[in-house]
C-alpha cells in the first residue's frame, strides 16, 4: 500500500470481512445449515474452519485495539456454531467502526508478543503490512480452501468480491 492510512486499512478489513461472511453463507447454504463443516480442516495438524474464521477476525480486531491504545486480545478459537462465527465477524466489523486514531499512529513503534519470551518491535506500517495483512489473508485463504475441499461451489469470484464494483462489460 503506497498511500496507506487508518481509514484505508479499516475499509480494506471491512470489505474483506464481508467476503469472509459471504464464504460462510455459501457454506451454510451448501450444507443446509448443518454446522459440522466448522470442524473440517485441510490437514490434521491445521486448525479447523471455525478457528480460521476467528484467526481471520483477530487481525482487524487487534488492529482496532492497537489503534485505540488497547492491548491485543485474541478471540476464543473454539467456534462450534454458525451463530458464533457470524457474531465474531459482526463484532470485528463493529470494532473497526470504533477506531479513533490519527494516521500518525502508523509511525509509532509497536511490540508484538509471540509467547515463550519472544517479541517483535516494528513500526505501525510494518505491523499492518508485514504482520496483520499476511496473517489475515493466510487464514482467509485457508478458510476458502477448506470450503473448496468440502465441495462448496465457490470460486475466485467469491474470493475477489471486492472487484465487482469495477467490473465492466464490453
Amino acid at each position: 500500500m503506497t498511500s496507506q492510512n487508518i481509514d484505508s486499512i479499516k475499509a480494506l478489513f471491512q470489505d474483506r470481512l464481508a467476503t469472509l461472511e459471504h464464504l460462510l453463507k455459501s457454506a451454510q447454504t451448501h450444507f443446509d445449515g448443518r454446522e459440522s463443516f466448522l470442524q473440517e480442516r485441510i490437514a490434521a495438524d491445521m486448525f479447523p474452519f471455525g478457528t480460521q474464521i476467528v484467526f481471520t477476525c483477530n487481525q482487524p480486531r487487534n488492529f482496532a485495539l492497537w489503534c485505540n491504545g488497547q492491548p491485543a486480545d485474541n478471540l476464543n478459537p473454539e467456534v462450534l456454531s454458525l451463530a458464533l462465527a457470524y457474531e465474531q465477524i459482526a463484532n470485528t466489523k463493529e470494532l473497526l467502526l470504533g477506531i479513533d486514531a490519527k494516521d500518525e499512529k502508523l509511525s509509532e513503534t509497536t511490540r508484538i508478543d509471540l509467547g515463550k519470551d519472544l517479541y517483535i518491535e516494528m513500526s505501525g506500517n510494518a505491523y499492518v503490512n508485514d504482520f496483520l495483512m499476511p496473517n489475515f489473508y493466510f487464514h482467509m485463504v485457508t478458510a476458502y480452501d477448506i470450503l473448496r475441499m468440502m465441495g462448496v461451489p465457490i470460486g475466485k469470484r467469491d474470493y475477489m468480491m471486492h472487484l465487482m464494483p469495477f467490473l465492466k462489460k464490453v
